[in-house]
């Protein structure tokens, strides 16, 4: 799954990695080094500009609301429970599907934390010592550096209960895609602990290589069968995790310490 990810980089780095033609700075938001759901973040979509003249499809940098809410919705209510999308299913569920033809994006990111029950922890829990185990954080990220593109989905919710002219009556949200965790070998992995994403957790966001980006945002292309060819995970081994601390486990931490890597999972929560 994906709960919880960071976005440090600065909205013209992104607009030169994706080509971006059209962003306002009045959008910018803060670097956030724990995206938490809810939280407004950067999306990146192809999509004509509002009240122009040409209705080609520019590419976009754009603030949504990470929680998607589908169209239908009688209010915004569920919407942290609607952060993550299953690539398997995405293009029949009723909440997703229509945003699947057509409303798709790509959520930068720096890579994203994922949680792991400790092997000691685990071991109390069995024996029924303990009812909530400690969990060690993960930051998981491509090797090489670059940013880290999720698949993912969004959606257009009016508030009735607001004017035609109120900022608010508009909400634009979006989704996460995730697909199953690869099992292969990290290109880096910690000399203590998980050496495979799927011995971390089961799931994981759907990295898009770059070659996909331009068919994942093409709102011209609406066959889900063709879509869904874009679903496969990306080539194994671009990845590498290691342990952070249990700061970040706590949404009001925010700071670039959350990031650093220790050298292995802290005291009470060894794999």
């Amino acid at each position: 799954m994906c709960g919880r990810y960071a976005a440090s980089r600065r909205p013209e780095d992104l607009a030169g990695v994706f080509e971006v033609e059209k962003w306002e700075p009045e959008e910018t938001l803060a670097p956030d080094y724990n995206v938490a759901p809810t939280k407004e973040v950067y999306a990146v979509l192809d999509r004509p500009l509002k009240d122009a003249d040409d209705k080609r499809p520019v590419r976009q940098l754009r603030k949504l609301k990470w929680g998607l809410v589908p169209s239908w919705s009688k209010s915004p209510e569920g919407a942290a429970r609607m952060i993550n999308a299953r690539a398997e299913t995405v293009h029949e569920k009723p909440s997703y599907r229509r945003a699947f033809t057509s409303r798709r994006c790509i959520l930068p990111a720096d890579g994203y934390y994922e949680w792991v029950t400790g092997k000691g922890e685990r071991d109390l829990e069995v024996e029924g010592k303990k009812k909530r185990p400690r969990k060690q954080p993960y930051f998981v990220l491509p090797a090489d550096g670059s940013v880290f593109a999720m698949a993912g989905l969004y959606e257009f919710w009016r508030d009735r209960t607001l004017p035609d002219d109120h900022p608010q009556a508009w909400w634009v949200t979006c989704s996460v895609i995730t697909t199953e965790a690869e099992a292969t070998p990290l290109a880096v992995a910690p000399e203590e602990g998980p050496h495979a994403l799927a011995e971390i957790h089961p799931r994981m966001p759907l990295m898009l290589t770059s070659d996909r980006w331009d068919a994942w945002l093409d709102p011209a292309r609406t066959d889900a069968d063709d879509l869904r060819e874009l679903l496969s995970p990306p080539p194994a081994g671009l990845m590498r995790a290691y342990p952070v601390s249990t700061a970040v486990s706590n949404v009001r931490n925010n700071s670039p310490e959350l990031l650093k890597e220790l050298e292995g999972p802290e005291e009470g929560t060894l794999f």
